[in-house]
């Protein structure tokens, strides 16, 4: 959850790693909603010149999962009520917490409002208050008293500084993180079920555990129902014993349950532990199939690229059989594009991320066709990469598009002597979004009849590039292509930017592409 920092600001009351502490308050707080049947608030008091009293603002609110809410509204960045404020303020001042508000808050007695102080190394750097819904109040049942019995000790730790803990490793790799109603052992200091959910008995019936829980050691029931064969999670000892903050996999008969311990604490030490639990077989089962999805599209990507590989190779025994000169460089240039698709595929078999490194496979594609164009000519080049990661929708008409201008730029801008052919891009964000601009240059050649063709349609800056006009063929009525036409439908079709052809300061032409990124 969201903690509200504005109203802290450079608060000389604060110490450095007071803010985190309140952050780890608000992230894990679910909790103690959860167990206290209640609405959770964080105060923070705001220094104001003009005011004798302390305004108190409120810098996160948290609503139980297992009971109706108290507040209906979102009070986040408000100010606390007048008939709270000196609750309040007492528990900030004392440092002790207030069990109970007075009627005045509450007149129809349908709610009870606990106050807690944050406490951190012995300073109080905030108020908790808990709002408890008396609505239709009956008498409890164990669960609901093991549930608030353990959310009293809980807010009690918090108003000593021993709740939460900052070693409790939050997140992690262990996904599916369980919430109260998941199931819950409360453990005792030795380590034996004191008490366990509904939830939690199912789900040790589905390990195959069919006696009773309670009075029996956790650590002593999953160890019997353990296949000794099977790798055992490192940190499942210390959820099994409550003995310190831990979460762990447990995997028993195809069943998975993850779980965490949250070690309880009073003044004269650890007085036992919650154990939350959830089962997340089916979440597993999906991840498995998952991987199972991802290892056959990487052997897609493959066979892809093998059989393209195959049909260049065809291209190249055909080319050499051919007596025209046209002919040949007709398969020649096919040959070219299928070898760029096939670089891509190979590119996409090593890894299914969304995104593809452009600047590693553009780098390759990019020196590759400037070669084969060259034919034995010394053409240098100059590779300044700024692609980054980009979709990898973009991948294959991006990597055709540079493979087309290089090989235009060789054939065209080069001359038997050689010469120079350059690739970069940047990126920028405008108020239309981020762009990426591609940059394809070369030094030119004697005589030389280089394609060229007036500048585009870009946009103005401000406003980002727009769709390249379909009228707009680069050397239209001078070198009309095959390649050129593929260029600007790729460019204005799949990569949805503009393209420019313009003279170069000094001799040579500057190919210079616009297109916008999509948004992660």
């Amino acid at each position: 959850m969201a903690l509200l920092t504005s109203p802290l600001g450079d608060d000389p009351r604060l110490v450095p790693g007071d803010v985190d502490w309140l952050q780890l308050v608000v992230g894990d707080w679910q909790l103690l909603a959860d167990l206290s049947f209640a609405d959770l608030v964080l105060w923070y008091p705001v220094a104001v010149p003009e005011e004798p009293e302390r305004r108190f603002v409120a810098l996160a609110q948290a609503r139980p999962f297992t009971s109706q809410t108290s507040l209906h509204r979102d009070i986040v960045g408000s100010r606390v009520r007048a008939d709270l404020r000196s609750l309040v303020d007492e528990a900030w001042r004392t440092g002790r917490p207030t069990v109970t508000a007075p009627s005045a808050y509450a007149p129809d007695s349908s709610m009870r409002v606990t106050v807690w102080p944050v406490v951190r190394e012995g300073r109080t750097i905030g108020v908790l208050t808990v709002h408890q819904n008396l609505t239709g109040q009956r008498i409890p049942s164990r669960l609901e008293l093991v549930y608030r019995e353990s959310a009293t000790q809980l807010l009690t730790m918090v108003s000593r500084g021993q709740w939460p803990d900052p070693d409790d490793p939050i997140g992690g790799p262990h996904r599916g993180s369980p919430r109260v109603g998941d199931g819950l052992l409360r453990l005792t200091a030795e380590g034996r079920v004191d008490f366990a959910t509904p939830n939690a008995v199912s789900a040790f019936r589905r390990l195959g555990e069919a006696d009773p829980l309670e009075g029996r050691s956790l650590a002593r029931i999953v160890t019997d129902l353990q296949d000794e064969r099977r790798p055992i999670d490192e940190s499942l000892p210390l959820v099994l014993t409550g003995k310190a903050s831990a979460r762990a996999e447990l995997e028993v008969r195809s069943v998975s349950l993850t779980l965490r311990t949250v070690p309880l604490r009073d003044d004269t030490g650890r007085i036992g532990a919650l154990v939350l639990l959830r089962d997340v077989t089916e979440v597993r089962r999906r991840e498995q199939q998952l991987v199972g999805k991802d290892a056959t599209i990487r052997e897609i990507h493959h066979r892809v690229k093998n059989n393209l590989q195959t049909v260049g190779s065809l291209l190249r025994m055909q080319s050499r059989r051919m007596s025209s000169p046209e002919a040949r460089r007709g398969l020649e240039q096919a040959m070219r594009r299928v070898d760029t698709i096939a670089l891509v595929h190979e590119t996409l078999s090593h890894g299914l991320d969304e995104h593809v490194d452009m600047d590693a496979l553009l780098g390759r594609q990019f020196r590759l066709a400037v070669e084969v164009a060259g034919d034995g000519r010394p053409v240098q080049t100059e590779y300044g990469g700024g692609f980054g990661q980009l979709p990898s929708e973009l991948a294959t008409p991006l990597a055709l598009v540079i493979n087309e201008l290089a090989t235009n730029a060789v054939e065209h801008g080069t001359g038997p002597e050689g010469g120079r052919v350059g690739l970069s891009a940047r990126r920028t964000r405008t108020a239309a979004g981020e762009w990426l601009e591609v940059r394809l240059w070369d030094s030119g050649a004697p005589a030389a009849g280089h394609p060229e063709a007036p500048a585009g349609t870009a946009g103005e800056p401000d406003a980002g590039p727009q769709p390249a006009a379909a009228g707009a063929v680069p050397g239209a009525g001078q070198d009309a292509g095959l390649g050129l036409r593929i260029v600007r439908t790729l460019v204005a079709g799949d990569l949805r930017g503009t393209i420019d052809w313009s003279p170069r300061a000094g001799g040579g032409t500057d190919v210079v592409i616009r297109a916008p990124v999509p948004e992660r």
